[in-house]
């Protein structure tokens, strides 16, 4: 038996298990990283998926909510964990004790399809594999500024970052220099800088500097942008949407508040490409555990539980998405219409719903196919490149929507185009409203104004007053943010001491339009 997997604190039978798993994932083409796997009673279990799997993250009253909400979840039967695996190198899969073999081998299975995604979907291609190391290193600085500012200081800015700490460009993880603005590690005596003004000149070592950026030029450059600063009545240029970004860059933080800063944002688009990749995520790992417990693990006494676990699994609630169903589904359709070549211009053109049904070129390129969608693709684009109107009857989809003269939820649409839209409504941004930057020096008082740029989501104004409480902790200045109502342009506005709401006049709301453009 080949030795392919790395195998943690399991039975010796479970360890023979997970290496037998690994080959024949490998047989079928999956790639991963080594996987070590851990098995843990169910109260620690909970307790490091309270921390995302990483049970050395900073210390905070959110994680001890989570667990106090998982834990009471599980005794009541409401939800129960049976793997949780991190994106790392070698990936860390924790296992539940107690839990029966058939239900172990099916969770291996589903683990090794998951590392699969993590090594190879392009949307985690920037995170680091050595996330483990990371995010402990993070934990340690911040219980070192506990330990010299006191909790309550700390955890009070830990507060104001976590709630803004959705403000970040999703679709902006591929550029680098963006991402990470900050590299090292602060210290008190060091001054907070901005990004550096003539490209990389950082990253040159001493001795080529007064060649390729002498001081001279650097001090002409620096005067020039002083100038063109003070010409300008507003900045930045264009709105800025990762918001966490302009803050490190431009708001008056201490070194310390700034370092915890860039670890709230540093984390946000670690753990973004998992949310923004569920639906797939999911999917692909239910498609491979079912075709490796069926096809070569189960045996005939196991395969009756094995599908009753794999039926919750799938099951859909009333009014509630389950993304390893849509998933699945969605991933066997798209290899069933690249089998038989129902793709394509002559296929699309084709207006015989018979002929349509009966279509089946033997091309074979479904396998193909979905290792191709696997890499490439996000929740957003999946839903919007393979959801078709016959997969949506096929699986009976719908909208639906509250009826206050019912006082219930009913079907609203059955319509494909108004399924697909709600689908990629509550997918981009993750329901989340767009907030970007606009001017940073409103009203030349250096004041926040940001926008809400609405596209169908509504502001809630007590989470905006909030939100704006806590981003005058950052920013130390007064801060606003437009938004509409009944089509209406407001402002809302928080002055460190009180909030004021005011709509806009059409002159204002058109200016600013413009400038956005």
């Amino acid at each position: 038996m080949k030795l392919s997997a790395e195998t943690g604190t399991l039975s010796p039978e479970l360890s023979e298990w997970a290496i037998s798993i690994a080959d024949i994932a490998k047989d079928l083409g999956l790639d991963f990283y080594p996987v070590a796997f851990e098995v843990l009673p169910y109260s620690y279990l909970n307790e490091v998926a309270s921390y995302d799997g990483f049970a050395t993250r900073y210390p905070h009253w959110r994680f001890g909510m989570q667990y106090q909400r998982l834990s009471k979840t599980y005794s009541y039967g409401l939800s129960k964990i049976y793997e949780l695996v991190i994106n790392n190198n070698p990936c860390i899969a924790y296992l539940m004790e107690g839990n029966s073999d058939v239900a172990q081998k099916l969770v291996m299975a589903h683990v090794y399809a998951h590392c699969d995604f993590f090594k190879n979907n392009m949307w985690f291609s920037h995170t680091t594999r050595k996330a483990i190391d990371a995010l402990a290193n993070h934990g340690t600085r911040i219980r070192r500024y506990i330990g010299k500012y006191g909790l309550e200081k700390v955890e009070q800015f830990i507060d104001a970052c976590l709630s803004i700490e959705n403000l970040i460009d999703i679709f902006s993880v591929f550029e680098a220099q963006k991402r990470r603005p900050t590299a090292k590690v602060l210290r008190d005596e060091e001054v907070v800088t901005s990004v550096p003004l003539l490209g990389r000149a950082e990253e040159l070592k001493p001795y080529m500097q007064q060649y390729i950026n002498p001081p001279e030029f650097v001090e002409r450059q620096k005067k020039k942008l002083e100038e063109k600063i003070k010409r300008q009545a507003m900045f930045p240029e264009k709105p800025e949407r990762d918001v966490l970004l302009f803050l490190l860059e431009h708001a008056p933080l201490q070194p310390w508040q700034h370092d915890i800063l860039a670890i709230i944002r540093d984390e946000a688009y670690y753990f973004m490409p998992q949310r923004l990749t569920k639906i797939m995520n999911e999917g692909w790992a239910t498609y491979w555990h079912s075709k490796m417990m069926t096809e070569h693990i189960a045996g005939a006494s196991e395969i009756i539980e094995y599908a009753d676990l794999c039926a919750g699994t799938l099951a859909t609630g009333r009014g509630q998405l389950n993304p390893y169903k849509l998933g699945v589904e969605l991933y066997r359709d798209v290899e069933e219409r690249w089998n038989k070549g129902q793709f394509g211009k002559l296929y699309d053109e084709c207006d015989n719903r018979a002929e349509k049904a009966a279509w089946d070129k033997g091309l074979g390129l479904g396998r193909k196919k979905i290792f191709e969608v696997r890499k490439l693709y996000n929740d957003i684009t999946f839903i919007d490149e393979f959801l078709t109107p016959e997969f949506a009857a096929r699986h009976k989809m719908f909208t639906f929507e509250y009826n206050p003269n019912m006082g219930e939820y009913q079907i609203a649409s059955r319509e494909f185009g108004d399924i697909k839209n709600q689908l990629l409504f509550e997918l981009t941004n993750f329901g989340s409203p767009i907030i970007e930057v606009y001017n940073a020096n409103y009203k030349n008082r250096g004041e926040l104004y940001l926008i809400h740029d609405h596209q169908g989501v509504d502001l809630q104004f007590d989470y905006a007053a909030a939100t704006l409480e806590n981003l005058y902790k950052v920013w130390t200045r007064p801060v606003h943010v437009q938004s509409l109502v009944l089509e209406r342009p407001f402002l809302l506005s928080y002055d460190g001491s009180s909030h004021k709401k005011g709509e806009l006049t059409e002159s204002e709301y058109v200016q600013i339009k413009k400038a956005r453009k």
